[in-house]
């Protein structure tokens, strides 16, 4: 048996195959354009993916037995607008997670409508890049739009939708729309009134791991699959990133380092950051999980490198550093800010910018290149220093996403966060949580954790050196002090 998961990404949709053993049989990567009409905005439509994911499924199974194949889940970028028209045309493009026009919005929900009464309602305060703020936007200044609403979706649930003709969401995506209360698993009926938002607008719930249906006749016709293919709800990106690196069990962590970065800590216990600079949400195995989500990560270097220094031999750039990194790990004079799209957890600032700091005469590319990695990992430490002060102490962490490739990376985070840091066999991410989801819907597994723990394996482990992560802390205790300095200038620009 075959099952497949499909991780709905930012830049590309990233297509696994998986045997029901857990081994990866193959990988299909798919890029689509993404859309900056206006600065501080992001968008993309929503046609792009769904062409882009049946070329990738037809590519994925390409020379198998495709009547095995018995189970498609996803993994996908979160809190994206996704609206269709009564005749399910999409009427405009999808507002994606990073863009940063509703301010406004946001300012309005966390300040006249209140932060307590948010938090009461969905666990979360708002935050630029939720969905409901993105509602009132569309509400505001596109009202034809607006008036055309029959279905609210978030991304990957279009593909879903597509594929089965079932109007549904998960859980753990729908946490991240300010629509769900995520205690009661279910619609906020208060957030409904809130944004003008009719139940019946809204997909039906279910867990992550839940069948939402079999797939179309024609959609199986196409692709040469059997019409026993069921369609499982599948999760928000960072929900299957944590399943696809077995960070399922009650105090488990994962830092992802991909276009976004986050710190992801799972949790058997509903909990709710009393400083709100943390997400809580539902989990793809049934409980629940704190996030810290930052905008830009391995963006961050990939701006670096290719729009900046125009190249693309990311290795090639940190092979010195890699050859003497502990002595440059700690020993960086130059800060970088990495807040190229704003700023979410635990900042909430859609005006913050990028910056780097400290630079003289005899700086050179090889410390700029190795200070926008320690601002990444120094902004992720930002959000663990939240959920330390809410008495969560995580002695170690998983590790995922194109960032964590990096060896130089790797050791930064270990000591920045001085815990060490477990490297999974697979590093494939959501798109491997989303195959796994798909195998434990389909019974293959009867939970999440039975799944994880039968096929995830760590095939590397890095410990923290304790005279560099003193070095990182002194550093980390400056970078802490650079951000509120610059803030009213932020304000200006």
């Amino acid at each position: 048996m075959y099952f497949i998961g499909i991780d709905l990404g930012t830049s590309a949709v990233k297509l696994l195959l998986m045997d029901e053993k857990g081994n990866i049989v193959n990988v299909v990567s798919k890029e689509y354009p993404l859309e900056f009409p206006h600065p501080g905005w992001s968008q993309q439509n929503p046609s792009d993916w769904l062409k882009q994911s049946l070329a990738g499924l037809k590519e994925l199974t390409a020379g198998i037995d495709k009547s095995q194949v018995k189970g498609i889940s996803f993994g996908g970028q979160m809190h994206g607008l996704v609206i269709l028209d009564k005749d399910d045309n999409v009427i405009r493009p999808a507002i994606l997670w990073n863009d940063g026009r509703t301010q406004e919005e946001t300012d309005y929900l966390n300040d006249v409508i209140g932060k307590d009464k948010l938090t009461e309602y969905t666990a979360n305060i708002a935050f630029a890049g939720f969905t409901a703020p993105k509602i009132l936007w569309v509400k505001k200044n596109e009202p034809e739009n607006f008036a055309k609403i029959a279905k609210i979706m978030l991304p990957k649930d279009y593909l879903a939708y597509k594929l089965s003709g079932v109007f549904a969401t998960d859980v753990s995506d729908a946490s991240g729309m300010l629509l769900f209360d995520v205690k009661n698993r279910d619609w906020s009926e208060e957030m409904m009134k809130i944004c003008d938002v009719r139940r019946d607008q809204l997909a039906k719930i279910f867990e992550s791991y839940e069948v939402i249906g079999n797939i179309k006749a024609d959609v199986a016709a196409e692709l040469g699959f059997g019409a026993d293919v069921k369609i499982i709800a599948g999760a928000g990106d960072n929900a299957a990133a944590a399943v696809g690196t077995g960070t399922v069990g009650d105090g488990d962590c994962n830092i992802s380092l991909g276009t976004s970065g986050t710190i992801f800590i799972s949790s058997d216990k509903f909990t709710v950051d009393e400083k709100n600079g943390l997400h809580a949400f539902a989990h793809s195995n049934g409980a629940w999980h704190l996030m810290g989500c930052m905008l830009s990560a391995a963006s961050c270097n990939k701006w670096w490198m290719e729009d900046i220094l125009k190249t693309k031999d990311f290795a090639g750039e940190q092979a010195n550093l890699i050859e003497k990194m502990n002595d440059f790990m700690g020993n960086n004079d130059i800060f970088f800010l990495p807040y190229l799209m704003g700023e979410r957890s635990p900042l909430n600032d859609t005006s913050a910018r990028g910056a780097f700091v400290g630079m003289r005469m005899d700086s050179t590319r090889e410390e700029m290149t190795l200070a926008v990695l320690e601002g990444v990992a120094f902004a992720l430490r930002d959000s663990y220093e939240v959920a330390k002060s809410q008495g969560i102490n995580i002695s170690r962490t998983k590790m995922c996403g194109g960032g964590a490739k990096s060896v130089l990376w790797r050791n930064i985070i270990a000591n920045v966060f001085n815990m060490e840091v477990d490297i999974p066999v697979a590093e494939e991410g959501p798109a491997m949580g989303g195959a796994m989801l798909a195998a434990v819907g389909c019974g293959v597994f009867g939970s999440v954790k039975e799944a994880a723990d039968a096929i995830v394996k760590v095939k590397e482990t890095i410990k923290p050196n304790p005279e560099i992560s003193a070095r990182y802390e002194k550093r980390y205790q400056i970078f802490k002090s650079i951000y509120p300095s610059l803030k009213s200038i932020y304000k200006m620009i």
